[in-house]
């Protein structure tokens, strides 16, 4: 019986807000969170939509940085419809935004691409305020976190137990080479307790050459998450965590929507609906119930050749057709 983690990083583009083409709250937001197409939304709306056609749970990770340029209620139009819809709002933090901060404002002086470069004070205190204002914007008081970039520290972990947080899901033993810094091992792939926080790492599949693969619905084919959701139920893994972001499913700056990512983001829903032994979780009403010791530790599901020749060619033609992300 394993709980999927269906975990969506929710967040304005840091990019296009300050990039050389850069853009206003109104066209990030429509970029970025709602996704606005020709073909319709195919942001957040849409995939809440999914999950309630298909009675399925998810995580969705809210970055409240980009209030210190737009105020609380540029996070107020993320969060509300998600807690209209019943679903899970945790806390992001992409630290880029500080870099947009107004002058004089509460995080002033501090600039740094990922939380990590930050010394464990002032960790606490990017941390705490943005708990707070994902809090302000409506959410109720977050219990788990990940790091924008995956780039957290030990000292991440400790300020978040500082401020009363219980869970962190930035560790990826899937990206060799990654912006965590957990001082985890690619092997540390199940719910561990580290620094005083349970560390809900991001799942992954083996891969050609012995390397590990990330379960993020972009990097994997929909026949590859179908094997490893079984195979972890199979091998009594007691949770699977998957990451999606809220604008996946579309090229930002095309306004394309990749109908092959999105028929891959149906097609889990569907296929977790369908299949006994699993089901998706939350943070909220279905928190990781299991601690791994690192000698108990399973192994990632085994690449399968034919399935990652099959991803190579998808991704091929997804690149042709809609552009990369």
């Amino acid at each position: 019986m394993t709980s999927v983690y269906l975990t969506i990083d929710t967040e304005y583009s840091a990019a296009l807000a300050h990039g050389p083409c850069r853009v206003d709250r109104a066209e990030n937001f429509a970029r970025s969170i709602a996704c606005i197409t020709p073909e319709g939304p195919a942001g957040i709306t849409h995939k809440l939509d999914l999950l309630r056609r298909h009675n399925q749970r998810a995580v969705f990770f809210v970055d409240p940085m980009p209030a210190l340029v737009w105020g609380v209620a540029a996070i107020e139009d993320v969060v509300a419809p998600i807690i209209e819809a019943g679903q899970d709002v945790q806390l992001h933090c992409h630290t880029e935004w500080l870099d947009l901060a107004l002058a004089g404002g509460p995080l002033a002086g501090l600039s740094g691409r990922n939380i990590k470069d930050f010394g464990f004070e002032d960790q606490c205190r990017i941390l705490d305020w943005a708990r707070s204002t994902l809090v302000l914007a409506g959410a109720p008081g977050p219990v788990a976190f990940r790091a924008g970039n995956y780039g957290a520290n030990r000292d991440t972990l400790r300020a978040l137990r500082e401020i009363g947080l219980d869970f962190d899901s930035s560790h990826t033993p899937g990206i060799a080479g990654g912006e965590s810094d957990l001082d985890l091992r690619a092997t540390d792939t199940q719910p561990l307790l580290h620094e005083g926080i349970v560390e809900l790492p991001v799942s992954c599949v083996g891969d050609i050459g012995g390397r590990l693969r990330h379960a993020q619905v972009t990097a994997l084919s929909l026949k590859e998450m179908r094997a490893a959701l079984l195979h972890a139920r199979d091998g009594r893994m007691s949770s699977f965590t998957i990451v999606s972001h809220s604008f996946e499913l579309v090229n930002r700056r095309s306004l394309a929507v990749n109908r092959l990512v999105r028929a891959r983001f149906e097609g889990l829903c569907k296929f977790i609906e369908a299949t006994s032994g699993i089901w998706t979780g939350d943070f909220v009403e279905c928190p990781p119930i299991r601690v791994f010791r690192r000698s108990e530790m399973p192994r990632p599901v085994p690449a399968n050749t034919m399935s990652v020749g099959m991803r190579y060619a998808e991704q091929a033609i997804s690149n042709t057709l809609y552009g990369a992300l």
